[in-house]
Parts: C-alpha cells; structure tokens; sequence
C-alpha cells in the first residue's frame, strides 16, 4: 500500500467514523488490501459472497494461517461489505482454518524483574510501561518524544542475556503477554484483562488461561509485586 488507494483511504474514513482503534485501522486495511489483490485488484464493488468464500478458503487451505487470523480477515471484509459497501453477504459457506494460536512466550516474575536491573533508566521506562500497563509497542511509542529513536529489540535482548534468561524468545511484546498473565495469576479476572488489553473479544484475551492452564481471577497489577 505503497501509493495512497481512494478506495481505501474512504475506508480509512469510515473505520475512524465509528471510533475503531488505529490497530483495528491497519488491521482491516490490511485484510481488505490482501483481499483486492488476492483477486487481481478487482474492486470490491464488482465482488461479492463468493470472492469473499473464495479468499477466506484460500487463507485457511494455501496459506494454513491460524484461526484467529482468519476471523480477524472474516471480520474485516464483513466490515467493508456490510457497514461501508451496505451490502449483505449472507451465509459464507468457506472452509474453515484450523491451526491453532501459537501460545505467547512469557516471563516469570522474576525473569520481569532482574531484566530490568540490567536496563539503564530510560530503557528501565519504556519496557516498566510494557510490562506494568500491557502497552502495546505502538502505544509506548507514541508516549514519546517523537525525535527519540532507538533499537528497543536489540536492547531488550542484550538486558535478556545479561540477566540470565535463557530459552525463551523474548522481544518487547513479550512483557506486554507477561503482563497479562501475571494479572491472571495475581487474581484479575479475564474480563477485566480484556478491557486492560484492549481485545474486541475475550476469547483473544483467553489464549492466557492456556499459557496458566487454568482460570484465575482478582485484582492486582505485576508490576507492584515486584518490590514485594
């Protein structure tokens, strides 16, 4: 989506219309982009139920993508026909995905806290706010100031080694899942994790009672047991 679409940016215009996050934005965009050029760049206007089935299929057969990426891409065309194009697309008979979520890699409260020691102060900030609000990396971007620039992943990974975490793939997102499974574990229940995470649908927030194997619930952020 090198050259701005038309099309698109009217898209743009009516996700923003009805307050949609901007990560939902880029989201759907993204599916109704892959969408267009899935079928030769026809317009969406010319297409219907069936080039929807015929994408949805392909997603989940050519490209095995996960289930949850096919019903944020289910989602996205719904959106685009149903509230912009104002057309109905009916039963969508498509085959369904079946691979599963990978599960998130998460740290120990402990792994959180010796990470952090080995962070100097402004890079000890940026990764307290992923881990002890649940930002996002974009949401903890835009908390900056924009002339500050900076590699947060090689940073996080060398924080990684020197505080001895080995046998995990830890990157910045990795504090914001850690985040959420320490609420769980500390007692939040997993509606009020949803609200906190930001997720449309608690069954995307449910993927952390699999990494806990089991429900929890109450109220107590991770970051606060770390001076326990």
């Amino acid at each position: 989506m090198a050259r701005k679409s038309p099309f698109l940016e009217m898209v743009r215009g009516e996700i923003r219309l009805r307050g949609y996050s901007l990560r939902t934005e880029k989201t759907y965009l993204f599916w109704i982009y892959r969408y267009i050029i899935f079928h030769g760049k026809e317009h969406p206007t010319k297409m219907g139920a069936n080039e929807v089935k015929e994408f949805l299929t392909w997603l989940a057969v050519k490209k095995e993508v996960a289930v949850n990426t096919q019903k944020v891409a289910l989602n996205a065309l719904v959106f685009l026909y149903h509230k912009v194009l104002k057309v109905e697309l009916g039963e969508l008979d498509f085959k369904l995905a079946t691979k599963q979520r990978h599960l998130p890699t998460t740290l120990t409260k402990r792994e959180v806290s010796q990470i952090l020691r080995q962070l100097p102060e402004r890079d000890r900030l940026i990764i307290s706010l992923l881990y002890g609000s649940g930002l996002r990396i974009t949401e903890c971007l835009r908390l900056r100031v924009q002339d500050v620039c900076f590699d947060r992943l090689s940073l996080t990974v060398r924080a990684v080694k020197a505080a001895g975490v080995t046998g995990k793939k830890v990157n910045c997102h990795t504090f914001r899942h850690s985040f959420a499974t320490h609420l769980l574990q500390s007692g939040y229940d997993i509606r009020s994790v949803q609200e906190l995470l930001g997720h449309n649908d608690v069954k995307t927030t449910q993927i952390y009672t699999h990494v806990l194997g089991q429900h929890y619930a109450g109220t107590r952020s991770p970051l606060d047991a770390l001076a326990d």
